[in-house]
């Protein structure tokens, strides 16, 4: 297939795909399917070699969100069932990532819900990251607290913290449609701050939420232009009680042909597929890691998702090594160039030269702390007159939203209850 030959080719010398070939990315029939997923695959394997990344979330202030994101289940006004708690201490905080750490996370990933942190809440987080540091030799912390305003992120950097996530989510042209609390000028700005303080910037997206191809390409160029080193790409979770909880629009096709596009567009980034990949790729879950080279271990925010044990069983049955702490992510490009912006601790050199490498950022599913995230289901059929590669939206006869997919988190951080790593 000539589209193929030619985006490995341009993915291999990290040159950009034209609009049009990442469009035809998504276009491609399930025939195709599996030559897109070997395709990018190869691009994956040239930078990344056959490495996953672990990633664990530790949920520091969940729900009663001021924010009126249409995906989050911590949003203003939702009425999901998750669990509501006010700031973690630094020691639970501590031990929470502990959790994440023994089953192999490399990367904790400190999130809030709320529009952005007062200076008072910087100084929390800077002591529960100085007691994840102290308890855990050689971990890597990223950040994600919502919008920044000025020196926010230099004192996250002085505290120790390696990264800040603040996902995009959807294209400009779209965004006023899912979110209008805040602008999406205003996210953009927030990882232009991270990245000035010499913060390793992360993020990404969220499929699924009714946007067309083209709001797809349009979100992972405009990242691609802010160059993070970390592209969470998270899938819809309808939570019921949001605004999104009718959305179900992807199949586990989609899903491999939205992370092969991504791949293509950004070859030599860290691609995380983080929350509801248990939800949409299901059974299919492993041939996703061809495309990607970084997951979160155990459970979400505010969602289940799948074991910790069962995640280090997928990576090694489809025959992929889980990353270890003493290597670093990023290829020796991109490394050497955020070291030399900031510090930072990467140096890898491309797989297929012989060594292996590490770093990035964590995600979740949606910026400013809020997320959809894990869960569980069955496929349903695409009903007669649907978009062709659109699926129609899953709901039950009576048109109700089908929340027996979603599995809300019940234990972990802010409860009594062990986590899921």
């Amino acid at each position: 297939m000539d589209l193929l030959n030619t985006l490995v080719d341009k993915g291999l010398r990290r040159e950009l795909p034209t609009r049009e070939e990442a469009l035809a990315v998504l276009a491609t029939s399930d025939d195709e399917l599996l030559d897109v997923v070997a395709a990018a695959g190869k691009v994956r394997r040239q930078w990344f070699g056959r490495r996953v990344k672990l990633n664990y979330l530790v949920n520091l202030k969940s729900g009663l969100c001021p924010e009126d994101c249409s995906y989050c289940s911590q949003r203003l006004g939702s009425k999901a069932g998750i669990l509501k708690y006010t700031w973690l201490k630094p020691e639970e905080a501590s031990k929470a990532a502990a959790a994440g750490v023994a089953g192999g996370a490399k990367r904790v990933c400190l999130v809030a819900s709320g529009r952005g942190p007062t200076d008072r809440d910087v100084d929390r987080v800077t002591k529960t990251i100085e007691a994840i540091k102290e308890e855990n030799e050689g971990v890597e912390v990223c950040a994600c607290l919502g919008l920044l305003s000025d020196g926010q992120a230099d004192r996250l950097r002085s505290a120790g913290a390696d990264a800040y996530n603040h996902n995009l989510n959807t294209s400009e042209e779209t965004y006023g449609a899912i979110t209008t609390t805040h602008t999406y000028a205003d996210r953009v700005e927030t990882v232009q701050q991270a990245q000035a303080a010499g913060l390793s910037a992360c993020s990404g997206l969220i499929a699924g939420m009714g946007e067309s191809d083209k709001d797809l390409v349009d979100v992972v160029y405009a990242l691609r232009d802010l160059d993070p080193d970390s592209v969470p790409v998270n899938f819809l979770i309808p939570f019921e009680g949001t605004p999104l909880a009718k959305e179900w629009n992807l199949t586990p096709q989609r899903c491999l042909r939205i992370l092969a596009m991504v791949r293509f567009v950004c070859p030599d980034v860290e691609v995380r597929l983080a929350g509801g990949r248990e939800v949409h790729l299901r059974s299919m879950q492993p041939l996703a890691l061809h495309l990607v080279n970084s997951i979160f271990l155990g459970d979400y925010l505010t969602s289940e998702g799948q074991a910790g044990q069962a995640d280090l069983d997928m990576i090694a049955d489809a025959g992929f090594e889980v990353e270890g702490a003493g290597t670093t992510t990023l290829p020796r490009h991109r490394a050497d160039a955020l070291a030399g912006g900031c510090g930072s601790t990467s140096v890898a050199e491309p797989a297929g030269c012989g060594t292996q490498g590490s770093s990035g950022c964590g995600s979740h599913a949606a910026g400013g702390g809020c997320g959809p995230c894990g869960g569980h289901g069955e496929p349903e059929p695409v009903a007669a007159g649907a978009e062709e590669g659109v699926p129609a939206a899953r709901t039950e006869p009576n048109g109700a939203a089908r929340t027996d997919l979603v599995a809300v988190r019940r234990r972990g951080a802010g409860t009594d209850l062990a986590p899921n790593a």
